[in-house]
């Protein structure tokens, strides 16, 4: 064993290429994130493997090489841009005689430092448990078995097993209390879809601009810097379309390649608000380099929260550094489906304004259904929203309804209540899946 120490700054970057072409993008956003945690890093060490080594990952001789940066730079952590299992992390930090941390704790770090909120500390931890829970042999390696002896025979448990048992009773805690914390935040969205409130949600990579954007929009002051990861709890502000009614902004947490699992486990309930949305603002950066990869990496974790079938509206946000025009394009049917603008400079804000005002225009909807009667819940729901204007009682237990809403609310009722097209009598659509133009 080692004693770990408690700084840490001073770091050695590691990054092998697994079959596959040079990403230097990937090697750049690493170097961020390291950057973001804090990290100083002295040396970066990159090569190639077909697949990773099962003991160390890397190979005997990159081993080497890394273990003597360690020794000439006094580093004291190794970081890997790469998701390592409990025991290569154990036989690395051995080999090593420093601390290492993978692609995965390396995330989790930073979003414990960025948390702010009660409910974003709660996910954070919930992820970081469930992360040490698989990790918890590498402290303890002189622990893992029970010993023998004079006033050491009988029944007992090893410090493992307490570990264990703590960090699942632990989690089970802060389950229950984010458990109350969703049914909060599902009342506000009740309260928001029976005020025929509708919902815009900005989401895209991290670092592309969200935060700026949202103050550009609504002035809400929420901190925003050149960073991964600068914000991660969600805020909501109204605001003020002209020639529409007013919607609820919605910043949620950047997305980022290779999103640990836990995370999105753990935030899933913060995500939800982008699942609800009635639209989505995708904000990409318009001077990436790769900007179509991260934009395929964005509609990865949409799909992957069930998001990918809220509407969207694409905002290609820096264009003062990418040398764009401000404009509005739009696709084959005539809508509005991509703005270019500067949320710094407030270059295209006004078309950015109009886009959404076009979007969410018309929201009001006024039709009749005619409901089955294993379409309880939805009836009830309908009730939930004050949609309900008439209802008369049909044959064989149908409900004929008389419904006025907004569009946001039929878009919801189709994809959580089960709203089909078969039980709309006149009045109105239910619109179909939709996907980015």
């Amino acid at each position: 064993m080692f004693e770990r120490p408690s700084g840490g700054e001073r770091a050695i970057l590691v990054r092998l290429l697994l079959d596959g072409g040079e990403e230097a993008r990937e090697t750049v956003e690493f170097r961020e994130l390291a950057a973001s945690a804090g990290a100083e890093c002295v040396a970066l060490i990159t090569g190639r493997r077909y697949a990773p080594n099962p003991r160390l990952f890397v190979g005997s001789g990159k081993a080497e090489e890394i273990r003597a940066a360690v020794e000439a730079h006094g580093a004291e952590i190794a970081l890997f841009d790469h998701a390592l299992s409990p025991s290569q992390e154990r036989n690395l930090e051995a080999f090593l005689k420093c601390r290492v941390v993978d692609r995965t704790g390396l995330i989790l770090d930073i979003f414990a430092q960025r948390a702010r909120s009660f409910e974003g500390k709660l996910q954070v931890e919930l992820a970081q448990l469930r992360h040490l829970s698989t990790r918890l042999v590498r402290g303890w390696t002189h622990l893992e078995r029970q010993r023998g002896g004079i006033g050491l025979r009988g029944p007992g448990e090893t410090q493992l097993e307490t570990d264990r048992r703590l960090l699942a009773d632990r989690i089970r805690q802060i389950r229950l209390r984010l458990d109350r914390v969703e049914r909060q935040r599902e009342q506000g969205r009740r309260a928001r879809r029976k005020a025929d409130l509708p919902t815009v949600s900005l989401v895209g990579y991290t670092n592309a601009g969200k935060s700026t954007l949202f103050n550009a929009l609504t002035q809400a002051g929420v901190y925003a810097a050149d960073q991964l990861f600068a914000t991660l709890d969600p805020t909501l502000r109204r605001l003020d379309l002209p020639g529409a009614e007013p919607v609820v902004l919605a910043d949620t947490v950047g997305f980022i390649n290779r999103l640990p699992h836990e995370l999105v486990a753990a935030f899933r309930a913060t995500l939800q608000e982008t699942c609800e949305a009635s639209l989505l603002l995708q904000v990409i950066d318009a001077s990436h380099p790769d900007r179509d990869a991260v934009v395929e990496q964005v509609e990865t974790v949409l799909a992957e929260i069930g998001a990918d079938a809220v509407p969207q509206l694409r905002v290609y946000n820096k264009i003062d550094l990418s040398g764009e025009p401000p404009r509005l394009e739009r696709d084959a049917d005539g809508q509005a489906w991509a703005v270019w603008v500067s949320a710094a400079t407030g270059a295209g804000m006004d078309l950015l304004l109009a886009a959404l005002t076009e979007r969410l225009r018309g929201e009001a909807v006024h039709g009749w259904l005619c409901l089955p009667p294993l379409a309880a819940r939805l009836r009830a729901r309908l009730f939930d929203l004050g949609a309900v204007v008439t209802e008369h009682a049909g044959p064989d237990g149908q409900w004929l309804i008389e419904v006025r809403t907004s569009r946001g609310n039929v878009e919801w009722l189709r994809r959580r209540e089960g709203l089909r097209a078969e039980w709309v009598r006149s009045g109105f659509e239910i619109p179909a899946v939709s996907t980015v133009n």
